[in-house]
């Protein structure tokens, strides 16, 4: 219904506003009762879906990533379509526009979205005012840097997030990788990404000492677009600043075999989607191989079918996240990656 109906129809305006209409949608349905209604529709419910990692018990290995609830809004009400976490952000300290529109474009023909937005979010306090009801579902928060913050001055942003979300959210994610917003990359660099998760973990030392309760699990989201040595060094450095894992992978600045119109592909940002998924999977794959499954691994990039999140999982990822997928294929994909999930451990 979704692919047939609802994207047509979608696909007919801009991206953006999309994403708004989507979200006033979402809001409507839970707030005259639907929410029941979703979740028999998509939801899998079944003790063999669950993981544990980090501490934490995941319903199901399928979460929805960071960038499409940004500023903690609805996050329950995304719960009802299946995901077994979703991850808030990316967050900064004050709130930021994000770049100038039109700043979302999509490419029908390759499954794929470019965007440049630049964390454009409310701000980590506004968040953490939505994060004070109850949760259904486990919480990421994904943190960054205001644009105006130099690379010099980034680790006192990364803070005040940590701390501001310390209480509200289940794990955090350390977004250095995101392509809009000027300089951020270079903070993937070894000795300036060591600083800064090294300078994290003693503040999540302190909090959880402080408020005498056990500490928050810290993730990694690297970019597609490391090289080999690269990659061997974040290897290193996840075991040198003992965090938790790392989220594989941000969106890429390639835009190798693409189908669409050049109009479009030379649009600047980050692509997802489709295009993404081959890069991802071997970023996972030599992650997984080169440190001897050191630690654990979310999937992210391209998956549009249960298959496309096998392949994730078999090349070495514990979880997996949608969000260009849930776009281009619709809710329903949870539940098939869920229900193939389960028909594989039946026949093992």
């Amino acid at each position: 219904m979704y692919r047939l109906f609802i994207r047509p129809l979608l696909f007919l305006l801009d991206p953006e506003k999309v994403h708004h209409i989507s979200f006033s949608s979402i809001k409507f349905f839970s707030k005259i009762g639907l929410s029941g209604l979703i979740k028999s529709m998509f939801v899998v419910e079944d003790k063999r879906l669950e993981r544990e990692l980090f501490g934490l018990k995941f319903k199901n290995p399928v979460g929805l990533a960071a960038g499409f609830d940004k500023n903690a809004v609805l996050y329950n009400e995304l719960s009802d379509f299946g995901f077994g976490f979703v991850e808030i952000g990316t967050l900064t300290p004050k709130p930021q526009e994000g770049n100038p529109k039109k700043r979302l474009f999509r490419l029908k023909e390759d499954k794929a979205i470019i965007n440049r937005m630049g964390f454009n979010n409310h701000g980590v306090f506004e968040a953490v005012e939505n994060l004070k009801k109850n949760h259904k579902v486990l919480i990421g928060g994904n943190i960054g840097k205001n644009k105006v913050t130099p690379n010099n001055e980034a680790i006192k942003d990364y803070l005040i997030c940590f701390d501001a979300l310390f209480d509200h959210v289940d794990y955090f994610v350390v977004n250095v990788s995101s392509p809009n917003t000027p300089g951020l990359r270079e903070l993937q660099d070894k000795e300036p990404l060591t600083a800064l998760l090294n300078e994290l973990q003693l503040e999540n030392a302190k909090q959880s000492e402080r408020k005498e309760t056990i500490r928050k699990p810290i993730l990694l989201k690297i970019a597609p677009d490391l090289t080999d040595s690269q990659l061997l060094d974040i290897i290193d450095i996840v075991s040198d600043t003992s965090i938790d894992g790392v989220i594989a992978t941000n969106t890429t600045i390639s835009r190798e075999n693409l189908k669409s119109h050049a109009l479009i592909t030379e649009e600047a940002g980050g692509l997802s989607g489709a295009p993404l998924k081959d890069r991802s999977t071997e970023v996972i794959r030599f992650l997984a191989q080169k440190s001897n499954k050191a630690f654990p691994i979310i999937g992210v990039g391209g998956i549009n079918s249960a298959e496309d999140a096998i392949e994730k999982l078999e090349a070495g990822a514990d979880l997996i996240q949608l969000w260009t997928g849930f776009v281009y294929e619709g809710p329903a994909l949870v539940k098939q990656i869920n229900k193939a999930l389960l028909e594989k451990t039946a026949t093992a």
